[in-house]
């Protein structure tokens, strides 16, 4: 009995020890296994002591498919690779390692290396896609000495974002022509469009753009001008951990053949574009709006519109949207307390120049700069005019103004608000005459914009002028809309105006005319691409019978006439017969 007691013992003794033994291992293995900042180095260093046995290629693939794996370890390959999104024609591409030196793109490859295609346009108005350079070594090894012992790069950590922009110091093409397009390539690469990068800017020189600030906020790492990066890349090489380019054909002025703006409604491009505007520069995030332009509204609440000035309008325009105004707002102050139905909603309407909206002084504020401030102390801490301007519009339920710059502002209304188009006239001049024609020019901004209702001026009456009557039918038609709850997100199509519908059903139904003026390429004749939808449905300039004379040289596009007269009838625009 005292051998089967004692033997009893050990055998719970070492079951006991086996428990602990067990729990010691489980407790080692949270700890290693399953700690990021162990775990990938140790994979990390593994592969690279099995480089005398694998090939580089197994090894660099071996590292991109680690699950999990952050961009922090993704380039402890010194060997450029890409991966592109999208058709050839449309392309965007992440390089990783990309090489910089003479004013120069350069991939470091391997012999053989087998790449993607891996072409792109940064540039909306270079109608030609571009490729970088290679320079090819016959190991990894080859390629690791050189770069660690020839050309000792200065590394961009991090995601750099590249886009060209010929015309910065207009903020409208600054925005939508190279910031938007190029923002919407990052989001093809989820998630960098969410976190802090770097902008590297091909823009020119200039003096007072303050294009470039807001696009130093937008990406929080600050913005490299490629003129200063050319100057210090003479014999001196650099390398970009990460870098995304490729938006040439996502501009607001790159017509799409459902007159949207690239990348708007599709990747939801306008949204994520206006949240992070406001995110970085120093906003709480607007209010959700997902299904109804009501929710987090009453229909006893007084809506905020505001009428943007524009150059278009004339003396006798301004006279109008004013005494449109005072209506308005005299009905509003009338009846802002009671109780009883009302006729229309209470809507606060004020005419504002946006030259003007300036940020709080802060120059009573005085602080110490030292010789090793980057920038002012105050940087991350004071408003600028583009900081108040957005103030404004986070504020505003109805937008309101004509085409042109004015129009860009849209995209960052808040969700569930109205934006009416009151249009201009073309030609400038013909106001009231026979040769007059609506011009509306940005739809595509607010058919890109799902989370707003757009209202336009009605088409056939626009080319008399402005009337007081309509614009004050207008904002309170916004307003009811907006009370009565529109649904979110709103269809595409119908946030445009008759002749921006007119031409996505041209672009259905003729589909040779559809790629002329949609297709961007080098072979394509510029002005049949330069289309302003207006133009074309009134057939003016490029699009008369005949075309017209461009200094000797007929410039003439050709499309479905009869199919355009059709259409003009179905969607009951006018046009003047003696001008076409």
């Amino acid at each position: 009995m005292e051998i089967l007691r004692n033997l009893a013992k050990n055998v719970l003794f070492r079951l006991f020890l086996f428990i602990i033994f067990i729990i010691l291992l489980i407790m080692i293995f949270q700890t290693t296994a399953f700690n990021t900042n162990s775990i990938y180095p140790n994979i990390l260093l593994t592969l690279t002591k099995q480089s005398r046995i694998l090939s580089e290629e197994s090894i660099i693939e071996k590292i991109m498919n680690t699950p999990y794996l952050s961009s922090t370890y993704v380039n402890q390959t010194l060997e450029s690779t890409v991966r592109c999104v999208g058709s050839i024609y449309n392309q965007s591409c992440l390089f990783y390692n990309l090489y910089y030196v003479n004013s120069t793109f350069i991939m470091l490859i391997v012999k053989g290396r087998s790449l993607p295609v891996h072409s792109v346009r940064t540039n909306a108005f270079v109608h030609w896609n571009w490729t970088p350079k290679k320079r090819e070594f016959n190991t990894y090894t080859d390629l690791e000495r050189f770069v660690q012992h020839v050309i000792h790069p200065k590394r961009f950590p991090h995601v750099t974002l590249h886009f060209g922009q010929p015309w910065h110091f207009n903020i409208g093409h600054a925005l939508f022509d190279g910031l938007y397009p190029a923002y919407v390539a990052m989001i093809r690469f989820p998630p960098r469009h969410l976190h802090p990068f770097r902008i590297l800017a091909d823009i020119d020189k200039c003096d007072d753009c303050w294009s470039e600030d807001v696009y130093s906020r937008f990406a929080g790492l600050g913005i490299i001008k490629q003129r200063i990066l050319n100057e210090l890349s003479k014999d001196r090489w650099y390398v970009f951990d990460e870098i995304i380019m490729g938006s040439g054909t996502m501009c607001q002025r790159c017509t799409r053949p459902n007159l949207e703006l690239a990348g708007g409604v599709e990747l939801d491009g306008s949204r994520l574009f206006r949240d992070r505007m406001y995110q970085q520069h120093g906003f709480v995030p607007l209010i959700r709006r997902r299904r109804s332009s009501l929710e987090y509204r009453t229909v006893t609440d007084i809506l905020q519109a505001y009428v943007v000035d524009n150059k278009r309008f004339t003396q006798s325009d301004r006279k109008a949207i004013n005494d449109g105004i005072q209506e308005i707002n005299n009905y509003t102050f009338s009846f802002r307390n009671t109780t009883n139905k009302l006729n229309w909603p209470l809507i606060n309407v004020t005419y504002i120049y946006y030259p003007k909206i300036k940020a709080e002084n802060m120059n009573t504020f005085k602080v110490n700069i030292t010789p090793f401030d980057a920038r002012s102390p105050t940087y991350e801490m004071s408003d600028n005019d583009f900081i108040a301007q957005l103030k404004l519009i986070s504020k505003m339920d109805i937008h309101i103004t004509g085409p042109g710059t004015g129009q860009m502002y849209q995209t960052f209304l808040s969700d569930g608000s109205v934006s009416i188009n009151l249009g201009g006239i073309r030609p400038s001049t013909a106001e009231n005459t026979s040769r007059a024609y609506t011009s509306f020019l940005e739809q595509h901004m607010t058919s890109g914009a799902p989370y707003i209702k757009g209202l336009y001026y009605p088409i056939n009456e626009r080319p008399k002028g402005i009337d007081k009557d309509v614009v004050v039918k207008l904002i309170r038609q916004a307003g009811e809309l907006i009370l009565q709850g529109f649904k979110l997100p709103v269809n595409s199509r119908e946030n445009l105006a008759p002749d921006g519908q007119l031409f996505v059903e041209m672009c259905e139904r003729d589909q040779k005319f559809c790629e002329l003026v949609t297709t961007r390429t080098s072979d394509r004749e510029y002005m049949c691409l330069e289309l302003w939808v207006e133009d074309f449905v009134h057939e003016d300039h490029q699009w008369k019978d005949g075309g017209y004379n461009d200094n000797g040289r007929n410039i003439s596009c050709p499309f479905n006439r009869p199919l355009l007269h059709e259409l003009r009838k179905k969607y009951g625009i006018k046009a003047d017969k003696n001008s076409l």
